[in-house]
């Protein structure tokens, strides 16, 4: 299982200028590590371009002194790219240089003025990240992308990013006041736009400042005829290097104009003052559904003559994978299906304003037009009336992008055409001639963009470890770029050229000396992202080929087929990002928004195992024979201490950088259901652990962690004694140096029967529940245990039992039986295999009787599921209720007024994997009487045990402060339905919450 790491390519002194770099003040990090270089590898591009190294500046000093050190001679061979989010499709921020990360500390915002509707940021701060910040005040930064939750500022302007509302709004560059970037040489840069007076005295100052003021006022002033021919009138002219707004509609020249879209090819962008705009107070969307794409396309023009704010499409293919998606049960109304008219099409049409009554008044006259005009087909329309519905309505529409991916099979869509623009009359046609050319190649492709704009997104579906279908990558390139110029467009029209700059020298003809002339004053010898957009003209190196780059297939068919199709979670992912999703009130990943670190994000780990999986075929290791043919523990024991001596020692194994990536994962399961293309991590770090430690020796707290369920009931039997022991000060210092564990959980003092209050528990056993009667099975109910809410929690079980016997059930407590879940967390496979087989057959044994089952940990219930479902053996788990499930049949309707407020902090694996679980308490509450609402909540930071082990203790409670800590004190009384959490809670900020059921049954026993 050792992977040996590749060498550094020798082109260039990279060692020595990170050395340098090191020695030269840089207070930020410098990572040469492999895991690190591996991650920062991919976007959501076709290509892979290994990096040799990747620094994280702490602030714009850091970068002056990484840009003053490449300056120097003898570092004129070192390539760096600047990096924000990393979700470009184009592969923008990909080098095989030196990456500058500027996302994980320059991420501030520096100053809000409400007054004169401006914000000043750093580079790394995200787009959500900032109108949250500005909401308050009314205010928002008004390019909208649908990557908005994780792309950077800095990203924006280097790729003039557009998206949702940019006919009305415009481009980010519209939006940039004033820039301040970082020169090649360290030399600061502050544009703004100039009067001829004050640009006369930018041109005559000393440096490199001067000369790229110099350059870029003689193109303007003696190329400006052809740069009026050349660049299109199209609102998503999003060619890099705007020559053509050189000089703004107030006659003043402005050199932002060239750096919005450089894609960090001129200098770094460290900080912007950007304009912002007040928030329309009322929004309608109207969602307009067609029986074909085409009627979408062909009525778009039509509908842009009712002036709406946007128009946004969706074909079929979207929105058939959108109805599979977490995200389909919020928006599911608004898209109403008829099995004989289908919807092929949608465009969703958007007015906006301040007057409630104008807006609705707009809205009227525009359905009238949909009702009067017949000349195109619709199938129906619907309406989602303000800010909330019209937010649900376009998160599905933002998952687009990630929803393609998620398809069956190896052949998927991929995006290396995807962002074309064409005058919008044009559309359509343009639309059915790029169809026929796909047609041709036998194609299938996904649908959606901007068609106010004239920008669609067309992804081709290919299997880019096939060689035939990637070679297909460079004709199709080549014969859409002549198609969009035969329209009138551009083959980049939303997101930047990147590795398709090829296409750049042919499109700008006699005026590309003149962009080379600038590069060239930026940056003469070609360091900075070079292959982008254009070269110097004395380059030795040239633009970049869309198919001489590596392809990430290139390196994905080097996996065996077998070892791709028994991985596929990781394999799949295909960069799209969702998992750095910056808002600490989602789910997604806690591990990464709490270390800033990529490679502990969804994304990270699945580049990790992918690339070690492709390592072990090279070093001819099939991990799944390794799987099946394990040694037994003890055989396999001296080799294991063995191989734990080398590691000790510096052994280089790059195991062990993926073990940490995956030892960090919470494995609370989010990116299992909130992944647009589904990557589960925990599915694939169970896998990796099993192997890992089939070479390296476990750590005591693995066995303790994955026996626990086993060993609970017997120490249950004296949990005094328990509790005595495991609180003492030796034992507690000893489990925290020798085992690394924490805080101990101690057993509840009470057993269930003194806990019951009187309540009859039966024990659920085939035979007696086969006595029953079709009535009693009706009001019977089987209680499925879990050693977290059986052994540390017995009143809340015993709550439960006391509100199913209020409600007239009779309660069957199945027998006790180890769930599994910590020895899959942990990555002891073949035990859980055996548990998970010996528990279904138990639980299909009850369920046949036809009564009901119910568990009452989300976490351990969706195991049932989920984890089950996969196993070997298990043909038919049945299906294991959560608590709020079975209550929505239980708990008789009521209607009565609202009479108490409280607040539900969802457990994370349960509201990204069961989505319609929280709505259930919530309707469940309002027939008692009382009103429940939803907080926003990230993830607590404890799941499972993951809190209590030492080595995460930094993680843990840095997870609980982002989102967790700032929710208790708010009005009313907050509830959680997790074990793990209401233990988190507890121990962060010694506040016992309580679960759902336990008010549902104060309330039933109060009436």
């Amino acid at each position: 299982m050792i992977a040996r790491l590749p060498a550094v390519a020798p082109a260039a002194n990279y060692p020595e200028f990170l050395q340098a770099l090191a020695t030269c003040g840089f207070q930020g990090q410098i990572s040469a590590d492999y895991a690190t270089r591996t991650v920062l590898a991919t976007d959501n591009s076709i290509y892979q371009r290994l990096p040799q190294a990747a620094v994280f500046p702490l602030d714009a000093d850091d970068i002056a002194r990484v840009a003053t050190l490449m300056a120097e001679p003898r570092f004129r061979q070192i390539k760096l790219t600047p990096r924000g989010g990393g979700t470009g499709t184009n592969g923008q921020s990909l080098t095989d240089g030196i990456v500058v990360d500027l996302s994980r500390h320059m991420n501030r915002i520096l100053e809000i003025n409400v007054a004169e509707r401006w914000v000043r940021v750093q580079a790394g701060v995200v787009k959500d990240q900032l109108n949250a910040a500005l909401k308050p005040h009314g205010l928002f930064f008004a390019p909208e992308l649908s990557t908005s939750n994780r792309a950077t500022v800095g990203g924006m302007i280097n790729t003039d990013a557009s998206g949702q509302g940019s006919c009305t709004y415009g481009k980010t560059r519209d939006h940039v006041l004033e820039l301040d970037s970082v020169l090649l040489g360290g030399e600061r840069l502050h544009t703004r736009p100039l009067s001829d007076t004050e640009l006369q005295a930018a041109c005559a100052q000393p440096g490199r400042s001067g000369e790229v003021y110099r350059v870029a006022q003689q193109i303007q002033e003696t190329q400006a005829e052809l740069i009026e021919s050349v660049f299109p009138k199209l609102n998503r002219c999003l060619t890099g290097y705007d020559l053509a707004h050189l000089r703004d509609e107030q006659g003043r020249f402005n050199l932002n104009s060239v750096l919005c879209g450089a894609e960090g090819s001129l200098g770094y962008i460290v900080e912007a003052k950007l304009n912002v705009l007040p928030i329309p107070k009322y929004s309608v969307l109207v969602n307009v559904r067609y029986g074909s794409f085409m009627d979408a396309l062909h009525d778009a023009n039509a509908l842009l003559a009712q002036k709406p704010l946007s128009i946004e499409t969706v074909d079929s293919r979207v929105l058939m994978l959108a109805m599979k998606d977490i995200v389909w049960h919020s928006v599911a109304e608004y898209f109403p299906s008829d099995a004989e008219r289908p919807t092929l099409g949608i465009n969703l049409v958007e007015f906006c304003g301040d007057d409630v009554e104008e807006v609705n008044a707009r809205v009227a006259a525009f359905v009238e037009h949909l009702r009067a005009d017949t000349t195109i087909e619709r199938l129906g329309h619907t309406l989602a009336e303000g800010a909330a519905a019209v937010g649900r309505v376009y998160g599905m529409r933002k998952r687009s992008v990630g929803l393609l991916g998620n398809v069956e099979g190896e052949i998927r869509p991929q995006p290396f055409v995807e962002d074309t623009a064409v005058p919008p009359e044009r559309l359509a046609d343009y639309i059915a001639e790029f169809r026929a050319l796909l047609d041709g190649y036998g194609l299938t492709y996904g649908m959606f963009g901007h068609v106010d704009a004239g920008v669609l997104h067309v992804r081709p579906a290919l299997d880019m470890k096939d060689p035939a279908q990637a070679a297909l990558v460079k004709p199709i390139s080549d014969a859409v770029a002549e198609l969009t110029r035969r329209y009138g467009g551009l083959l980049w029209g939303e997101h930047g050229k990147g590795l398709r700059s090829e296409y750049v020298p042919d499109f700008f003809g006699e005026l590309y000396p003149a962009l080379q002339s600038l590069k060239g004053a930026f940056d003469p010898h070609n360091q900075l992202n070079p292959g982008k957009i254009c070269t110097p003209p004395d380059a030795g190196e040239g633009l970049l080929k869309v198919n001489e780059v590596t392809m990430r297939g290139d390196l994905d068919r080097q996996i065996d087929e077998r070892v791709w199709q028994s991985f596929g979670t990781a394999m799949h992912c295909n960069g799209n990002g969702a998992c750095y999703n910056y808002d600490p009130d989602d789910a997604m990943c806690p591990s990464w928004k709490a270390t800033r670190e990529r490679q502990h994000s969804p994304k990270g780990r699945a580049s990790l195992i992918r690339e070690w999986l492709r390592l072990q075929g090279a070093a001819d290791i099939d991990v799944l024979q390794v799987a099946r043919g394990k040694l037994s523990w003890l055989s396999g024991l001296p080799a294991r201490l063995r191989n734990n001596l080398s590691r000790s020692k510096g052994e280089a194994d790059f195991s062990h950088e993926v073990y940490d990536a995956m030892a960090g994962c919470l494995a609370c399961k989010s990116c299992a259901g909130q992944c647009p293309v589904k990557v589960n991590v925990p599915e694939f770090r169970s896998r990796f652990l099993e192997l890992y430690h089939g070479r390296y020796q476990r750590p005591l707290r693995d066995y303790l962690i994955g026996s626990l369920e086993f060993t609970i009931p017997y120490l249950a039997r004296a949990p005094g004694l328990y509790n005595a022991v495991i609180g003492s000060k030796w034992v507690t210092r000893l489990l925290e140096q020798q085992v690394g564990m924490l805080d101990s959980p101690l057993i509840h003092r009470h057993n269930l029967q003194t806990t019951l209050n009187g309540c009859k528990v039966a024990v659920a056993s085939v035979p007696a529940l086969r006595e029953l009667s079709a009535a009693q099975r009706e009001r019977s109910v089987v209680l499925v245990q879990d050693a977290f809410t059986r052994y540390f929690e017995t009143p809340l079980l015993a709550n439960f039992i006391q509100l199913a016997h209020q409600l007239g059930y009779r309660v069957f407590l199945a027998p006790y039986s180890a769930n599994g879940k910590p020895l899959h967390v942990q990555g002891f496979l073949g035990a859980f295999e055996k548990a998970a087989i010996r528990n279904a057959s138990q639980l299909k044994a009850l369920a046949d009787c036809g009564v009901p089952l119910v568990g009452l940990d989300p976490a351990m219930t969706l195991v049932y599921r989920q984890e089950y479902q996969k196993v070997p053996g298990i043909e038919d788990c049945p299906k294991v209720l959560l608590p709020q499930e079975w209550l929505m049949d239980a708990l008789p309707e009521k209607q009565s007024a609202a009479a108490g407020t409280f607040r539900l902090l969802a457990h994370c694996t349960e509201k990204t994997n069961a989505p319609a679980a929280t709505a259930q308490w919530e309707r469940l509450f309002a027939r008692i009487g009382l009103k429940l609402v939803t907080e926003a909540t990230g993830c607590c930071g404890m799941s499972g045990t993951y809190g209590h082990e030492a080595r995460n203790q930094d993680t843990s409670r840095a997870i609980f402060e982002q989102s967790w800590a700032g929710k208790l004190d708010k009005e009313g009384e907050a509830l959680a339905t997790g074990y793990s959490c209401r233990s988190q809670v507890k121990r962060q900020a010694d506040v016992q919450l309580r679960h759902p059921l336990e008010v549902v049954l104060e309330h039933v026993l109060s009436r």
